[in-house]
Parts: C-alpha cells; sequence; structure tokens
C-alpha cells in the first residue's frame, strides 16, 4: 500500500515538473515596434512561435492583446516575453511581461 502511494506520488511530481517545463517554454521572446492603444494592437518582432507551429525565427508581427492594459506596461524598443493563441479574432497575445 505504501509502495503505491509512494509511486503515485512520484507520477503527480514529474506530471507537475513536466508542466512547468512545457509552460515556461511557451514563452517567447520579442522586442516592440509600435504600439496602437486604440485599436488594442502592438507589433512586436519575434522568435518562433512553438505553440503556433512557426518555427520561423525575427518574424516581425502584429498582435491583438487580450488586455489591453498590457499596452500600458510597455513601451517602443523595450524587450519582452508573451504568449500568444490563436482566437477567432486572430493570433492574441494572453500574456507579456518585460523581459531581462
Amino acid at each position: 500500500m505504501k509502495i503505491k502511494i509512494a509511486a503515485a506520488a512520484l507520477a503527480l511530481s514529474l506530471a507537475f515538473t513536466a508542466a512547468s517545463a512545457v509552460a515556461q517554454a511557451a514563452m517567447v521572446n520579442g522586442e516592440v515596434k509600435k504600439i496602437d492603444e486604440s485599436a488594442g494592437k502592438i507589433t512586436l518582432k519575434h522568435g518562433p512561435i512553438k505553440s503556433l507551429d512557426m518555427d520561423e525565427d525575427g518574424m516581425t508581427m502584429v498582435f491583438r492583446v487580450q488586455d489591453p492594459a498590457m499596452l500600458k506596461q510597455v513601451k517602443v524598443g523595450d524587450k519582452v516575453q508573451f504568449e500568444a493563441e490563436r482566437t477567432t479574432a486572430g493570433i492574441t497575445i494572453t500574456k507579456m511581461q518585460k523581459g531581462k
């Protein structure tokens, strides 16, 4: 009985570790090129977005933002890390933070 509980705890621990690694891998590095607050859009030069099957490096794209408040946190030239998803409105930034 104790062995089964220990095995289950180990499996659960490994699952959380793998999920955490995937979440970190989803973050994409980019640089802010333009901000359009009135349209709720941001232009980013970015690396590959593996979660969207975009493997090209050095792309520049316009993205919608899920929360317009994100645009007030950054300025042109800032390095950022972000996550993006395909939505009915197009590719949308769902999370963004200043890079280091």
